[in-house]
C-alpha cells in the first residue's frame, strides 16, 4: 500500500504553499483545501493516502473533520496540525482517531519523519491485508471442506450465517469428520481474523493438568510449576478458542468455563487476580451432550450456554455421494505434499471407496488415500491399492445409500482372488459360477412357493435345465 496521494487543508495560505512544494519534491501529488468544507469535499470526491489537516479552519474544524473523515474512510490517515501546543490538543486529537499530531511552526524534518513513519504504517498495514487475504483463501469452506452433499449444504449455510457474529457454536459429529476444520472455517471467515485460532483436546490432557491449560498458572501453584504460565483462553484473546471434546472435561472445570463464559474474564491456577479475556468460543463433541445432561456427566446450564448455534456433521457413510469429491481432494493434496507425480483413482478403486462404510470417516479416508500414494508407484490407484479395506467389507448398514449389486459382487470377488494370485490354473470360473448361480436359483424358487415351472419363467430358462441345476448344486427342494 504506497503513500501516493496528500490533501492538505489549512486556512493559511503560506503552510499550504510551504507544505505543497515540499511534498511534490519528493514525489507525491497534492491537494489543497482552504477549509473545513473545501477539505470534506474533497475527501468525499477523491481517494487520499493521507490527510494533513490544521486543527482551526473556518466552517469545520480539523477535530470535526477528523470525525467526518472515520465515517467515511476508515483507512485515510490523518495528522493533526495546530498552533496550540495544548495537552488537550493533543489527547483530544488523538482520541479521535488522528495518526498523529505536530505543533506550528515545524521544520520540514519533521514532516519528512512523518511521511516516513506513515509510508511504514501503510507498508505493515498492505502486508495485514496480504495475510489476511492469504488466511481466508486458505481456509476458505469451499477449498478445505469438500462436498456437495445435501447435509453439508446446510453446514456451509451455517458457517456464513454464524461466522460474522460472536455466538458461542457448538459442532456435533462422529470423531474424524472435520468438526475442528469447521471451526477453523468459521474463525478464519469472521471478524476475528488475525487473531489467534487455539485449539485444545479436553480428553487428551490429563484431568489435573487441564485446569492449568485453560486458565495458565502462576508460579509455584503446584509441583512443577516453575513459572508464571498463560492458559488458552489467555492465548485466544481477541480471538477463537476450540474446545473439543468438551464433553469429556471434569464437571469441576465445567463450572469454571461457564463462569468465564459469563463473566469474560480468569484466574490462574494458585493467583488471585482477575484476568479478562475477549474470546468467542467454539465447542464439539462426538457424543450426546443431551444423553450427558440427563445422566449428570455435563451441565445442563453450560450445555445450553455452549448450544447456541449447533453445527451437525453427518458421518461419511451418511453422504457417499461426497466421497468420490473427497478422495480426489486428498489424492491431489497427498501427491503435492509427498512431491509424488500425480496419480489418478480407477472406476473400480472410487467403487470401492464409495461402498466402504469409513467407520473412522473423513480422517479415515484421507489416511487411506496418503497410505495408497506412498505405496504405489503406479499413475493408477485402482481397488487393490487399497486391499486393506476389503477385509472389513459388508453390505450397506441399515439407513445407508444403497450399492449396486455389480459392485458388490466385484468387490467380494477382489477378497476371494487375494488368495489365488499365484495359482496358474484352476476352476476359479466354474467357482464363482456355481456360488452367484446357487444362491440365486434358490432365492427365486423360494419367491415362488417352490414352484419350478414358475420359477423357470422367472429365471428364463428351460424347466429342465433348472431341475439339472437343482441337482448339480445340491439345492435343498421344500414344499410350497
Amino acid at each position: 500500500m504506497p503513500l501516493n496521494r496528500i490533501l492538505v487543508a489549512d486556512d493559511e495560505e503560506s503552510i499550504r504553499w510551504v507544505l505543497s512544494k515540499a511534498l511534490k519534491q519528493k514525489g507525491f501529488s497534492v491537494d489543497l483545501a482552504h477549509d473545513g468544507r473545501h477539505a470534506l469535499e474533497l475527501i468525499k470526491d477523491n481517494c487520499y493516502d493521507l490527510a494533513i489537516l490544521d486543527i482551526k479552519m473556518p466552517g469545520i474544524t480539523g477535530l470535526d473533520l477528523l470525525d467526518k473523515v472515520r465515517e467515511l474512510n476508515n483507512d485515510l490517515l490523518v495528522v493533526i496540525m495546530t498552533a496550540e501546543a495544548s495537552m488537550k490538543n493533543a489527547v483530544e486529537a488523538m482520541k479521535r482517531g488522528a495518526y498523529d499530531y505536530i505543533t506550528k511552526p515545524f521544520d520540514l524534518d519533521v514532516i519528512d519523519a512523518i511521511i516516513e513513519k506513515v509510508a511504514r504504517a501503510r507498508d505493515i498495514a498492505g502486508q495485514v491485508v496480504t495475510l489476511k487475504q492469504e488466511l481466508k483463501e486458505r481456509y476458505q469452506v469451499e477449498k478445505n471442506i469438500v462436498g456437495n452433499s445435501t447435509a453439508m449444504q446446510e453446514v456451509y449455510k451455517t458457517i456464513g450465517k454464524v461466522a460474522v457474529s460472536d455466538v458461542t457454536i457448538l459442532i456435533q459429529g462422529e470423531s474424524g469428520t472435520g468438526k475442528e476444520l469447521v471451526a477453523r472455517a468459521v474463525h478464519f471467515n469472521s471478524e476475528r481474523l488475525g487473531k489467534p485460532f487455539v485449539a485444545i483436546n479436553c480428553a487428551a490432557i490429563p484431568r489435573d493438568l487441564l485446569e492449568s491449560e485453560l486458565f495458565g498458572s502462576e508460579k509455584g501453584a503446584f509441583t512443577g510449576a516453575g513459572e508464571r504460565k498463560q492458559g488458552k483462553f489467555e492465548q485466544a484473546n481477541h480471538g477463537t478458542l476450540f474446545l473439543d471434546e468438551i464433553g469429556d472435561m471434569p464437571l469441576d472445570l465445567q463450572a469454571k468455563i461457564l463462569r468465564v463464559l459469563q463473566e469474560q474474564e480468569v484466574t490462574r491456577v494458585g493467583g488471585n487476580q482477575t484476568i479478562p479475556v475477549d474470546v468467542r468460543i467454539v465447542a464439539a463433541t462426538n457424543q450426546s451432550l443431551v444423553e450427558k445432561v440427563r445422566q449428570k456427566e455435563f451441565r445442563e446450564d453450560l450445555y445450553y450456554r455452549l448450544n447456541v448455534v449447533p453445527i451437525t456433521l453427518a458421518p461419511l457413510r451418511e453422504r457417499r455421494d461426497d466421497i468420490p469429491a473427497l478422495a480426489n481432494y486428498f489424492l491431489s493434496r497427498s501427491c503435492a505434499e509427498m512431491s509424488a507425480s500425480p496419480k489418478r483413482l480407477t472406476d473400480d478403486a472410487l467403487a470401492l471407496l464409495s461402498s466402504y462404510p469409513w467407520p473412522g470417516n473423513v480422517r479415515e479416508l484421507e489416511n487411506s488415500i496418503k497410505r495408497a500414494v506412498i505405496l504405489s508407484n503406479d499413475p493408477l490407484l485402482t481397488a487393490l491399492d487399497f486391499g486393506g479395506l476389503l477385509p472389513a467389507q459388508e453390505l450397506p448398514l441399515a439407513g445407508t445409500q444403497e450399492t449396486s449389486l455389480e459392485a458388490l459382487v466385484d468387490l467380494k470377488l477382489r477378497s476371494c482372488m487375494n488368495g489365488i494370485e499365484g495359482l496358474e490354473k484352476g476352476d476359479i470360473y466354474a467357482m464363482v459360477l456355481e456360488q452367484v448361480e446357487r444362491p440365486l436359483i434358490r432365492l427365486v424358487l423360494e419367491k415362488c412357493r417352490w414352484n419350478q415351472v414358475k420359477a423357470a419363467d422367472i429365471l428364463g430358462i428351460n424347466r429342465n435345465t433348472l431341475r439339472k441345476k437343482i441337482s448339480e448344486l445340491q439345492i435343498e427342494m421344500k414344499r410350497g
